[in-house]
């Protein structure tokens, strides 16, 4: 078994995440594409099932992708056009590809899978070294309300029925920023636990982030529906720009 750290862990979702997870991708896959110009090169990191990946091809993108798990580039392959897409599997953070590429991306929170702050310092100077001049990375992520948590934990019913009930349990490190998950399923068919690990990121230390590597930021939106971000936004995306 993988830790929550390894970048294989995800193998352990593979075969039903994409029926877990349903995220509708027309919101990233539209201003992804917007962002990429006419034949351009995008690399995904974390590319996982291909929920981006294949509307974006589909739209003209020339897209590549690294993730750490080989289960889950099995599902991307499964599915029509998946085997076309070239994948690297290993760390995101090591970012092991030729460049240059016109568009990188992270959406749905996947830095915070990143272990560490070096780590993650690692990915953003990685995925510059591969941009073209002019290139552009894309952060998705959420902002963490600490005040959902009571001495550091917090206990949350996620859905409950007749026979069945699905919580969560959470554990706030403050100083490591990080959350640790046990998402646990009871049912009469017995328990199912999906533990994960995610070391959140504030919007400022992006931008440090970014800096220390060489991006600016371009754009900070609320959503992808390019709304503003304030303060009350509960998400951000996050565009960085290589000069």
């Amino acid at each position: 078994m993988t830790g929550l750290n390894d970048p294989a862990f995800f193998d352990r979702y593979a075969t039903d995440y994409d029926e877990r997870n349903w995220i509708d991708p027309a919101g990233p896959v539209d201003v992804l594409a917007e962002l990429t110009p006419k034949g351009g090169r995008a690399l995904e990191l974390a590319i996982g099932t291909g929920r981006v990946a294949l509307p974006l091809t589909e739209r003209g993108v020339r897209v590549e992708g690294i993730d750490g798990s080989p289960a889950m580039v099995e599902q991307l392959r499964a599915k029509p056009g998946g085997a076309e897409i070239p994948v690297t599997i290993g760390d995101m953070a090591d970012v092991a590809v030729e460049g240059p590429f016109h568009l990188s991306y992270l959406v749905y929170n996947t830095l915070y899978n990143l272990p560490s702050q070096e780590r993650q310092i690692d990915c953003f100077r990685n995925v510059a070294a591969v941009l073209a001049p002019g290139g552009v990375f894309v952060v998705e992520g959420f902002l963490v309300d600490l005040a959902q948590f009571d001495r550091h934990q917090r206990v949350a019913t996620r859905g409950l029925t007749e026979d069945s009930v699905r919580m969560e349990f959470l554990v706030h490190d403050p100083v490591e920023q990080a959350i640790t998950f046990q998402r646990v399923a009871f049912s009469e068919a017995g328990t199912r636990l999906s533990p994960l690990r995610l070391r959140y990121v504030w919007p400022s230390e992006l931008d440090l982030m970014a800096r220390l590597a060489g991006l600016r930021l371009r754009h900070r939106w609320a959503g992808w529906d390019r709304s503003p971000f304030t303060r009350d936004s509960g998400s951000h995306v996050s565009v960085y720009e290589k000069a």
